[in-house]
């Protein structure tokens, strides 16, 4: 049985921020059933902590110096996709599954990442976005689907109306955000936003449950990299690459599983692809694998390490990084170590971080601001002190 396949995509979402996830704060009720009902996995990561570039990760199973998509595809950024790869939903519509992709796309050209069916955006209402994708579900075609839903939360500027409010002294600071005032209001408007992303999965389970295609659905939810603060997104620090990962397979024995194995956003396109059976006989060219096979395992072996790369965000943020990540270490390469690390606008716009630079505060989070800012060539994470001897001229962090 080929399954119909449904890929979620939140935009900006950090792993510890669901309640599956440990965070009692946030409610996620849809992320929470599916983690239920399937797998979470604990150490999954985008190779790239940036909207466009992750997204081509995501459908391509290339990084980004393969399928060209260094940077943000709307203008005036205008960075695209190399017009010789073929794209999951291509492929995947070759081997006969009916495609559509609701909400934002963000990656381009159109034409490389050609869905037979493309609705727009919902902003503020991903539960409604679902409803207008319930014909598409409900279709009565002997051809299974594919569905890649995107959301735009909790993506900034955040969203404050529609949904409970979140008081600021019960948010969760993370040790990489500076406990201030405006932080703790800025995450209570992300958690806000994430629990409106969340009624989007909600609804889309419940319409799989009322169609019958629950039981014959593959359910992927992942985010495209880290929060929207400095410190996160854009960033190849665990916060801006260790993400929320939660598969419901139709093939399941086994349910409520943690699996361990590092995956990454390669590794979607070549997963989707082995479970359509459409995977092709070269998928050696991905730069991924399929985790299809390791899926109900819960310390698969030889799922040890991941890579990332970043080279642009905004056009004016030219900033190449490299990093390898493996169970107990992280070795970030700043190739432009000599010039300053560039903001985002809407981060270095955001409350969080124009309150901290009027404090006069010297460390954010774990890091110094000159830290952040003028990084040195390497940069090392470990997970236990001893591991690594300090160097001159090196950072060295614990991994969270």
């Amino acid at each position: 049985m080929r399954p119909n396949i449904l890929l979620y995509i939140a935009d900006d979402q950090g792993m510890d921020d669901a309640g599956c996830y440990g965070n009692p704060i946030v409610k996620t009720p849809g992320l929470d059933m599916l983690a239920g009902e399937g797998v979470r996995f604990s150490s999954a990561f985008c190779t790239t902590a940036s909207c466009s570039p992750s997204r081509s990760v995501i459908l391509t199973g290339l990084h980004n110096h393969s399928n060209g998509q260094y940077g943000l595809a709307h203008d005036p950024h205008h960075f695209s996709t190399f017009s010789k790869i073929k794209t999951l939903p291509i492929m995947l519509a070759s081997a006969g599954y009916r495609t559509m992709t609701a909400g934002k796309f963000h990656i381009q050209p159109e034409s490389i990442y050609r869905f037979q069916r493309r609705i727009g955006i919902d902003p503020g209402s991903p539960d409604k976005m679902a409803d207008k994708c319930r014909s598409f579900i409900a279709a009565d075609d002997p051809n299974p689907f594919f569905l890649c839903f995107n959301t735009g939360e909790p993506h900034r500027p955040f969203l404050r109306e529609g949904s409970s409010p979140v008081d600021p002294k019960d948010v969760i600071v993370p040790p990489w955000l500076p406990d201030t005032p405006e932080c703790r209001a800025e995450l209570a408007h992300y958690y806000m936003s994430i629990e409106r992303g969340d009624k989007g999965l909600l609804r889309l389970i419940q319409i799989l449950k009322e169609t019958g295609k629950w039981e014959t659905t593959l359910v992927i939810f992942i985010s495209d990299n880290g929060a929207p603060f400095p410190g996160a997104k854009t960033t190849l620090y665990e916060p801006g690459m260790r993400l929320p990962c939660v598969v419901h397979s139709p093939f399941q024995k086994k349910r409520g599983i943690v699996n361990s194995a590092m995956v990454s956003w390669t590794d979607i396109t070549p997963t989707i692809l082995d479970f359509a059976g459409a995977l092709p006989e070269d998928a050696e060219a991905f730069h991924g694998r399929s985790f299809r096979r390791i899926l109900e395992d819960e310390n698969p072996k030889g799922w040890d390490e991941v890579y990332g790369s970043h080279t642009s965000h905004q056009v004016t943020m030219y900033y190449p990084m490299r990093a390898v990540r493996t169970r107990s270490h992280k070795l970030i390469w700043n190739i432009a170590h000599k010039s300053d690390y560039p903001f985002a606008s809407d981060l270095f716009a955001s409350e969080t971080w124009q309150a901290f630079m009027k404090s006069g505060d010297k460390t954010y989070g774990r890091r110094t601001v000159d830290a952040y800012i003028h990084r040195p060539q390497f940069e090392y994470e470990f997970s236990s002190p001893g591991d690594i001897l300090c160097k001159q001229g090196v950072n060295i962090f614990y991994l969270l």
